[in-house]
């Protein structure tokens, strides 16, 4: 029996638009700038098609640039699109250069569009005894579907791909064929294109009149039949319109694109041309992927694509370990061990590397360190995993760590020096962390190492997973990978220092270059201890506090779910937002018109919920019960389990290379997100206590920080002059705002200045203003408009600031932190404001954050010269807190201020709050 033909007809506009906006939220862009979300997206759609599909044929359509024929007669169509992304006008090259190196034919027709040239295409092959397989999201497609023609649409939020024939078309709009896609799309219009269709007449009336009437013209001739009289008379009025909007809706079947079945074979990649493309883009994983593929296919004689010739496998521009000569040795004894040390003492720069059993330095063990100070040597020492033992290895290596006039190297070289000081040794070299070096160069990129050794040195290091195995239950360790393959342990360890000390070398000059030098120096670096220190003290938490607090939240949840399913008149799952929808929308009809997600659920997130509140008492109850289960699972049930066995404290890791602003974030727990306004969410921090009944805490907090940065960055008379003369700054903006005098500002007046205040700094617009406060449109552009009014000098420097970086793609803060922003001149108008309220906000958060980063290092630095024992645990915003020893207390809030006040001085006081008590809800 012959095989059967399978073409598959890609909508690569759609595809591209899917990829890029999937993807944008968190964007791929590369080291030279370029934006590749689309271009990712999009070949992963396509890679997935031909690894899983196996079509024999395949071609990929394109829209023209130029007017088609429905833009000539229906000057309204696709009118409402927003301008095409700068990012995919970029991309859309770029993706028809690697379709030439999958040998894959671009198709287009000039006057026509995608769709014209799909449908022609699809329906000549069916003819032909292919089975073609339309690959699109559009629902238009519908239309086309018949026995051979199918639509897939690809897959979407890890579902998989949906193939549709005539059943499920039919299903999906409530049809009786699938042709009648077009007379429903006459009549209901397609927003997406601009296609009106009847006022009036939605998806549910169409599938109505359909049911009724089959066809559109029927309707038509029919109209009288209409049951409802107004809506009788829209049809009646709009029949012409109808007509062209369905007319505009129908897809072309006899567009002039050639069918050539040979071109549209699926042919055998040109692998040259695709690694040399993917190594240009930096899509390292991407493309290990698809030659691994490749290469495993061939090697079964059995090709990816079915026939065609075997290809010779073609070496990779990207270097690995088995192509670059290297000499890794490995130190066995301690007398090797010594020899080292001392050859290393003669060294000024050193980078080394530690192997671990876990990624959590607070519970894992040291099971390897490496060496290196000159490309392609290093050297690797296995530490005994007997803690007497391995004490005794590392005091060898002491004055390499101990020596300051040292400079060590390392990738996230805070993880090594926490392993070293769990084995007593305190490093006190300088430091130099590749990993901030790129996230200073790059903030907004990876920072991993495998990514910058492909960026920076084209080089592809070992996986780990070639050691330990796969993520999940059954990976190993590295202390079992030594047991079973020692040289492969002693190779991987070593590269790792020999590729860090590469990367070294590039980014030091790079720091000069881009004036952060001194940011990394003075600020990233020093700081690293500090952390480590923090992170190593850990903090105490009250279990018996917390287990009452969930006993007494357990009981609140069970109370509020009752009262919700007494509202509902039934039970329900509450954590669905599928049925509370239902519940919301359909049974209770709280609103007439419902918002719907993508996937044309109803939406029922916070925002929604927050817009409905006083339209039914359920709506309290939901987004109570959320608070609550939210509060009690994220920290309450969570916090206890991660209570450290060795030393029953809780340890956070403190990330300097995670948020572009500069601020530090914090994982397991995320000490960043703990709730703080709400009553309840306060009970959290009451679990956070001194170590013993010798200590109390300690807060410090900044006070409106931000605030007093953006006084400073833009001189505004008024904003420095309410600092300057200790007025409280939403008093003083009420009464200019509203134009009354300080006495006389009410507390409405007050709430309304202080959203405005710390709205400003994040470019809020009169839409999210009015949204913030309750009030109309009207009034909040009214109230913004006032404040640049009165503080004429904020509005001047954020255009400034905006008009600097229009030039520079780039902003900068006090200390010159770098914020980039590539999409700063879009010609999307979303894209582009958003990247102006990036460069606004940056200078300022940024600016705070180096601000608290300087005060930790000059508290924590006094407070090792004069051996206190007090200790600082915490920092979260704009707040240090810490475990102080209550005979030190006075003399720690005198130098904890001391040191905050003069970190960064600007041109308005600086105040500290310092308070103190027997848990941190007390101190704060």
């Amino acid at each position: 029996m012959a095989e059967q033909k399978k073409l598959f007809l890609l909508d690569a506009m759609a595809l591209i638009y899917r990829a890029f906006f999937a993807l944008n939220r968190n964007p791929r862009v590369n080291s030279k700038g370029l934006n590749t979300s689309a271009i990712l997206g999009f070949v992963n759609t396509l890679w997935e098609v031909l690894r899983k599909e196996q079509p024999t044929h395949i071609g990929v359509a394109f829209d023209l640039q130029g007017p088609t024929f429905r833009s000539e007669g229906f000057v309204e169509y696709k009118a409402n699109r927003p301008a095409m992304p700068d990012e995919i006008r970029a991309a859309i090259p770029i993706i028809k250069t690697i379709l030439e190196a999958f040998r894959i034919p671009v198709l287009s027709a000039e006057g026509y569009e995608a769709d014209d040239v799909i449908g022609t295409l699809a329906k000549i092959a069916e003819k032909d005894g292919f089975q073609v397989f339309m690959m699109t999201p559009d629902k238009d497609f519908g239309q086309l579907v018949s026995e051979n023609i199918f639509m897939f649409k690809p897959a979407k939020f890890g579902k998989p791909p949906e193939k549709m024939g005539i059943e499920e078309v039919c299903n999906k709009f409530g049809i009786e064929r699938p042709e009648q896609v077009i007379d429903m799309l006459g009549m209901w219009g397609d927003s997406a294109d601009n296609i009106p269709g009847i006022p009036g007449v939605g998806e549910v009336t169409a599938r109505k009149l359909l049911k009724e009437f089959d066809s559109l013209e029927n309707l038509l001739e029919n109209v009288d039949d209409v049951k409802n009289p107004k809506l009788r008379e829209k049809i009646r009025a709009n029949a012409d319109l109808a007509k062209e909007c369905k007319m505009l809706a129908t897809i072309i079947l006899d567009t002039p694109v050639e069918y050539n079945v040979e071109n549209l074979k699926v042919k055998n990649p040109d692998e040259r041309r695709l690694r040399e493309i993917f190594t240009e883009l930096e899509f390292r994983n991407l493309a290990s992927r698809i030659f691994t593929e490749l290469s495993l296919k061939r090697s079964e004689q059995n090709d990816l694509f079915s026939g065609f010739d075997n290809q010779p496998e073609i070496e990779s521009p990207i270097k690995t370990l088995e192509k670059v000569p290297h000499d890794y040795k490995l130190i066995s004894t301690n007398e090797e061990i010594s020899l080292l040390a001392d050859k290393m003492k003669s060294q000024k720069e050193i980078c080394f590397d530690t192997e671990t059993t876990g990624v959590d330095a607070n519970n894992a063990e040291l099971v390897g360190i490496s060496f290196c100070w000159k490309k392609g040597e290093a050297f690797y020492i296995p530490i005994s995993e007997i803690y007497f033992e391995a004490c005794q290895q590392l005091k060898i290596l002491e004055p390499i760590f101990s020596d300051k006039t040292n400079v060590l190297i390392g990738q996230n070289i805070k993880y090594d020096i926490s392993m070293l000081r769990w084995y007593d040794i305190e490093v006190q070299a300088e430091l130099f962390d590749t990993m901030i070096a790129h996230y200073l160069l790059q903030p907004e990129q990876r920072h991993n190492m495998d990514s910058l050794a492909e960026q920076y040195l084209s080089y592809s290091p070992v996986p780990i997973e070639t050691l330990i195995g796969k993520k999940g239950k059954n990976q190993g360790s590295m202390r079992d990978a030594w047991k079973n393959f020692p040289e492969k342990v002693k190779d991987y360890a070593c590269e790792d220092a020999d590729i860090t000390f590469q990367l070294k070398e590039i980014f030091a000059p790079l720091l000069v270059e881009t004036d952060t030098k001194k940011l990394f120096d003075k600020i990233e670096m020093p700081l690293i201890p500090v952390l480590s220190s923090m992170e190593a003290e850990g903090v105490k938490i009250d279990e018996e506090v917390l287990k009452h607090f969930s006993t007494q939240l357990s009981d609140e949840i069970k109370q509020i779910e009752k009262t919700i399913f007494e509202y509902a008149g039934e039970t329900f799952k509450i954590s669905s937002p599928k049925q509370i929808g239902i519940i919301l929308f359909e049974k209770l009809k709280v609103t007439d018109k419902p918002k719907l997600t993508k996937t044309k659920q109803y939406a029922t997130g916070e925002e929604v919920l927050v817009k409905l509140l006083g339209k039914h008492p359920i709506i309290e109850k939901i987004l109570e019960y959320r608070a609550l289960a939210k509060l009690k699972s994220t920290y309450v049930d969570a916090l206890p389990k991660l209570i450290n066995p060795r030393d029953n404290r809780i340890h956070t890791s403190y990330n300097q290379a995670v948020a572009a602003t500069g601020r530090l974030s914090s994982t397991n727990p995320n000490l960043q997100n703990i709730p703080i306004r709400t009553a309840r969410g306060k009970e959290i921090r009451k679990t956070f206590i001194p170590r013993n009944k010798n200590f109390t805490l300690l807060a410090a907090d900044y006070s409106q920080v931000e605030l007093r940065v953006i006084a400073h960055l833009s001189g505004d008379k008024g904003m420095k002059e309410a600092f300057n003369n200790a007025l409280d700054i939403h008093t003083a903006t009420a009464a200019k705002v509203f134009d009354v005098p300080l006495d006389d500002v009410t507390s409405d007046q007050r709430r309304k200045a202080k959203t405005v205040n710390f709205g400003i700094i994040y470019g809020m617009s009169a839409f999210g203003l009015s949204e913030r406060l309750g009030i109309t449109r009207k009034e909040a552009a009214a109230i913004i408009s006032q404040y640049f009014e009165k503080y004429q000098g904020v509005k001047e420097y954020m255009d400034k600031t905006i008009e600097f970086a229009k030039e520079h793609q780039y902003v900068e803060t006090i200390m010159h932190r770098r914020r980039y922003l590539a999409d700063i001149n879009s010609k999307n108008g979303t894209v582009r404001n958003f990247s102006e309220r990036n460069a606004i906000n940056a200078p300022v958060q940024g600016s705070a954050a180096d601000m608290i980063k300087i005060a930790m290092i000059r508290v924590f630095e006094e407070m090792q010269k004069r051996n206190m024992k007090s200790k600082m645990i915490l920092q979260v915003h704009d707040e240090l807190v810490f475990d102080a020893h209550i005979e030190e207390l006075e003399e720690l809030e005198i130098l904890v201020e001391k040191e905050m006040v003069k970190a960064m001085p600007l041109e308005v006081p600086i105040l500290v709050d310092i308070k103190s008590g027997k848990n941190w809800l007390e101190a704060h």
